[in-house]
């Protein structure tokens, strides 16, 4: 007899009992992604997540499962976006909690909904069930990632940064990389043998596979990485304002090598509103040497709306008017515009926050002796496929990625170390480089393996002297997604739901 993996058995325990089930494991799978890369302990607790499914006949409580489950992992997630909203937002604690509770199960509904419906479309036939089960997980995890904008932090495929499944990531990246885990999860949750025996070889084989190298070494760039480690609430503070604009004004003038490189805002006024000559200066600098400079600042003005910026300065600069410049593409939410509806709620925080507007998705690289440097800003590394848009002509593709972030309003958390294996992610995904010059951390050269190869302490001032080789040519992934964006993940995902739904329907006693 063939095992099965989902006996369709009446649930023993009452819903409220799935939901603290379902709480305790999605929190503990928030735990496999960074600080620590425990990519076991993420197919672990899919694992259990499938295996307590498989006891479910009942769409509602299958429901309940994945919200909680969800919930957990989110909430264990992206708990530090309380303080940006408590200690920088001065929102009420309760207020603070409960817009992270608030968020976190209103994303939770895209699991809830893919776990009713695979309870409903489930065969009982383990590798149909799995694939079944990968798509929807897929399917939920696009959902999170695209719709309003989009939020994937904690997407289930950054806790394979490291570990067999990264040599996916070049193939069909972090979303893919995800749906491999969800369905290697399902297999080991199968009762016998032969499940287990296909993930083990699944992973043995991955693991002996030498990554295939798409991309090929090019120049190398000698760097200055600055980290200024501002506190938040002092970053736009009259009283410590200038303090901050001398130390890096010394800093950028002081720098060495072929490119150095500010965080985000680490100009934080407008060029017009910094004082006489400061702005001037530094393009002035940068125009007459060797040494190019890649510098985060907004940009605008009332009548023509702002932007938030990255700035390159050069010798190939003919005047200050006429300079690189990158906007930001993929605005956060409520940070840098607010979702309809949602103003009385920005009005309660005392934080700078505005609609800005918003750059092209395929911007133009910053070329330094040779190499283009692809400029993104805070969370738009998060998007892969927008990066992929890069890509598409092969000759402008770029040779280095360059995360300048912010990350200041949620203090010393685990958001610094989240955003690091994000972007490792992406070098993996792309096999290009990416460096990253922060306020507070992580600011970091990772190679095109994903490796990184120098680091900064977080959470202090300095600058990271450090070298970066370049890498040309295009992925899969980058190839697929630069012109088709997510889609043929979507479709495959719906075509194999489709499948089962159809096989349902064909099977004897199906309604």
């Amino acid at each position: 007899m063939k095992p099965r993996l989902l006996p369709a058995l009446r649930s023993p325990w009452p819903l409220w009992q799935e939901a603290l089930a379902g709480l305790a494991l999605g929190g503990l799978h928030a735990q496999a992604f960074a600080p620590a890369v425990l990519w076991w302990l993420q197919l672990a607790c899919v694992a259990g997540l499938a295996w307590r499914c498989a006891q479910l006949a009942n769409r509602r409580a299958a429901a309940v499962l994945g919200w909680s489950f969800g919930t957990g992992w989110l909430v264990g997630g992206v708990w530090w976006l309380f303080i940006s909203m408590h200690t920088y937002g001065h929102l009420p604690a309760w207020l603070a909690a409960l817009a992270v509770l608030l968020l976190a199960g209103f994303l939770a509904l895209y699991l809830a909904a893919a776990l009713a419906l695979f309870v409903r479309l489930r065969s009982g036939r383990p590798w149909r069930d799995a694939a079944l089960f990968a798509a929807l997980w897929l399917l939920a995890e696009l959902a999170r990632g695209l719709i309003f904008t989009g939020f994937p932090w904690v997407a289930a495929g950054y806790a394979h940064t490291e570990g067999p499944l990264q040599w996916l990531a070049p193939w069909v990246g972090v979303y893919g990389m995800g749906a491999a885990a969800a369905w290697l999860s399902v297999l080991f949750a199968t009762p016998g043998w032969r499940g287990r025996s296909a993930v083990a070889g699944v992973l043995g084989v991955l693991a002996l596979l030498p990554v295939v190298p798409f991309t090929q070494p090019t120049g190398t760039l000698s760097l200055s990485l600055i980290q200024g480690n501002v506190p938040q609430d002092e970053k736009f503070s009259a009283d410590h304002l200038p303090d901050t604009l001398v130390w890096h004004g010394r800093t950028l003038l002081a720098a060495r090598g072929d490119l150095v490189v500010g965080p985000e805002t680490v100009i934080p006024l407008l060029p017009d509103q910094l004082p006489p000559d400061y702005w001037e200066m530094l393009v002035q600098h940068f125009q007459r040497g060797g040494t190019a400079a890649l510098l985060g600042v907004p940009l605008g003005s009332f009548q023509a709306g702002y932007t938030n910026s990255a700035v390159g300065l050069s010798r190939d600069n003919p005047s200050a008017t006429e300079v690189y410049r990158y906007d930001k593409h993929h605005l956060v939410p409520f940070g840098e515009f607010i979702p309809f509806g949602f103003r009385w709620f920005v009005d309660l925080m005392q934080m700078p926050l505005g609609d800005f507007n918003r750059g092209i998705l395929n911007a133009p690289s910053f070329t330094v002796k040779g190499e283009r440097v692809a400029p993104n800003i805070c969370y738009e590394d998060l998007f892969g496929e927008e990066l992929a848009a890069r890509f598409v002509d092969a000759a402008r593709a770029p040779t280095v990625f360059a995360n300048l972030s912010n990350i200041a309003w949620f203090g010393e958390s685990v958001a610094v170390d989240q955003h690091l294996q994000i972007s490792r992610l992406r070098a993996l995904e792309f096999q290009v480089p990416m460096i990253r010059a922060t306020n507070t951390g992580a600011t970091v050269v990772i190679d095109r393996t994903g490796r990184v190869t120098h680091a900064l302490p977080p959470h202090t001032r300095g600058v990271l002297e450090a070298q970066v080789q370049g890498a040309s040519g295009v992925t899969p992934y980058a190839w697929w997604a630069g012109r088709l964006a997510l889609w043929p993940l979507a479709a495959l995902a719906a075509a194999v739901v489709a499948w089962a739904w159809r096989a349902g329907r064909r099977a004897p006693g199906a309604p």
